[in-house]
């Protein structure tokens, strides 16, 4: 009998039109663990203001990274979901479900219910574990398992934030851009509202001194701490010293606080103090998407070029490379 891997990702839009990317927007937002605020008041925000304002707007930036073949951050994972299974042989059988859209987690699931399937390792494709992904993703899983006769033995992945195999990957992809030949480098993450980090703290440590200084058992679930770990490791491995480089985040919505630094604030500072040239790595994503190429860059080029830099230089995501896919195969198989 087989093992099956459960890649997972977070979604896109089926087509870059309106009414594609507005149907991708409502089920997204209207996620509990991504809006984490009263139900009431996340149906009148997501449905009355969010996604009737933002659909249009999204469609159009999503145009702009469309390729013939679709979505970068599908044909991305797709492709991640063949070379694994090249990589693993017969005795695994590897599949690809998104938490939002096509395709769901439930066929890819229906898939394993159907085909004897002796055990079963959910791999996400983010490093760093949030409520708002892994979480989600974990729970959605968990919702449609729990109606089968018989549930196979299940392993999640919750985080791989410092693996040897996802930093080496990282610094692979980066190396030929030659960072120290750079002004400074950015480590970009996705963003979190302050109040969901703190709903994950246990121990009353986030926010407090250094409180992301190290990866420990104080803040080992804490996204924050997770995305400086993994920074940390990837600074290391590039050989760039503390004042080489800034941890920033990316991409808020809304008003309430969100994780800092922001990184269009760092772009701006960076300016300011003499910058010309930044390096970007994005290690939130293992596939180009529409975070990386359009609002890294090119929104961040425009920012930074405004401030009074010149060239902002996205470091590509693993998407298919050969290190990812050999750290995939190492998480894939080896003892949780």
């Amino acid at each position: 009998m087989k093992t099956g891997i459960l890649l997972v990702n977070l979604g896109t839009p089926d087509s870059p039109s309106t009414g594609d990317v507005r149907k991708y927007l409502t089920e997204f937002l209207n996620d509990p663990r991504v809006i984490d605020i009263s139900p009431l008041a996340r149906l009148l925000l997501v449905n009355l203001v969010i996604v009737p304002f933002r659909s249009a707007r999204s469609a159009k930036l999503y145009k702009k990274i469309w390729t013939e073949k679709g979505s970068p951050l599908l044909l991305y994972s797709i492709r991640q979901k063949e070379l694994l299974q090249q990589s693993l042989g017969n005795d695994y059988q590897v599949e690809l479900g998104m938490r939002y859209q096509s395709p769901s987690l439930a066929s890819a699931l229906e898939k394993f219910h159907t085909g004897g399937i002796e055990k079963i390792r959910v791999l996400p494709l983010f490093p760093q574990y949030a409520s708002s992904s892994t979480g989600s993703a974990h729970q959605k899983i968990m919702e449609i398992v729990r109606t089968w006769e018989v549930i196979p033995a299940i392993e999640f992945v919750n985080s791989y934030c410092n693996d040897a195999g996802l930093i080496q990957a990282f610094a692979e992809t980066g190396k030929p851009h030659n960072p120290a030949s750079y002004d400074h480098v950015l480590m970009s993450f996705h963003g979190l509202p302050e109040r969901q980090i703190k709903k994950a703290d246990c121990s009353n440590h986030c926010f407090s001194e250094n409180c992301c200084g190290a990866l420990g058992e104080a803040n080992a679930f804490c996204y924050r701490a997770q995305c400086f770990e993994t920074a940390r490791l990837l600074a290391s491995r590039l050989g760039l010293q503390q004042e080489n480089y800034t941890v920033c985040f990316q991409s808020r919505l809304g008003r309430t606080p969100w994780i800092k630094p922001y990184t269009d604030h760092v772009l701006r500072e960076r300016a300011q103090a003499g910058d010309k040239r930044l390096l970007v790595f994005a290690p939130a994503f293992t596939s180009d998407c529409l975070e990386t190429i359009y609002e890294i860059g090119v929104e961040y080029q425009d920012i930074f070029k405004e401030a009074g830099g010149e060239k902002v230089q996205l470091v590509e995501s693993l998407n298919d490379s050969a290190p990812w896919i050999e750290a995939l195969k190492q998480l894939a198989t080896r003892p949780i």
